[in-house]
């Protein structure tokens, strides 16, 4: 009787050991879950192309509309945004300038942490007096870069953008082919992301809200 009693015993005590177990189990991975669920997205989700740790985007010295050398250094701890492109340009150029302004003032006290590059693509025409006229006309914070041909070229290889001088309808004019986007480069100079033409306002504003939440 008694080694009957035993028995029931241990089994007993090996359904309970099995449940404790069970149940210390699911408690771990309803833990696990919720902690999962209540972890917040390391990484933030940008409406444009993140490059982060590109190798190129690196670097960016030319002289500005009033002829003082600059380089990326000159504004570190501010998100650059680099655009190439040219005065004469009809639609693109004008409209990421406008648009660029338009974050600044949508991102209030921000966006004096902002910085917009345009790099022209065409010093020919795109004279130190034309870029002052043409930067003052979007954001007088807004600083235009210009370059010799040698110098214009290397920039753009720099960040790979595509530029190309295509023939007018009258003898001597031109128009220029480019590459449309926008680089973003966080506070340290590092290129983040690239943003299509015609995202729109409320993209850039997101993404550049977003680079700026995070240092």
């Amino acid at each position: 009787m008694n080694i009957k009693r035993a028995a029931r015993a241990s089994r007993f005590g090996g359904f309970a050991r099995l449940a404790a177990l069970t149940a210390a189990a699911l408690l771990a991975v309803g833990i696990a879950a919720c902690d999962k669920a209540a972890a917040p997205s390391a990484a933030p989700q940008f409406r444009g192309i993140d490059i982060t740790g590109a190798e190129y985007g690196r670097s960016l010295s030319l002289q500005d509309q009033y002829g003082k050398p600059r380089s990326l250094a000159d504004f570190k701890g501010k998100l650059v945004v680099v655009f190439f492109g040219y005065t004469q340009c009809p639609d693109v150029c004008p409209t990421t300038m406008v648009e660029l302004a338009q974050v600044k003032k949508a991102l209030g006290a921000d966006g004096e942490r902002v910085q917009g590059l345009f790099v022209s693509i065409d010093p020919e025409r795109d004279t130190p007096e034309i870029l002052k006229a043409y930067m003052a006309s979007f954001d007088p914070t807004f600083v235009a870069l210009r370059g010799t041909p040698e110098q214009t070229l290397a920039a753009a290889k720099e960040f790979k953008v595509f530029f190309a001088k295509v023939p007018g309808k009258t003898e001597g004019s031109y128009t220029m082919d480019h590459t449309a986007g926008s680089y973003i480069l966080d506070g340290n100079g590092k290129v983040r992301l690239f943003e299509r033409y015609g995202g729109g306002v409320d993209a850039l504003t997101t993404d550049i809200r977003a680079l700026l939440a995070i240092g």
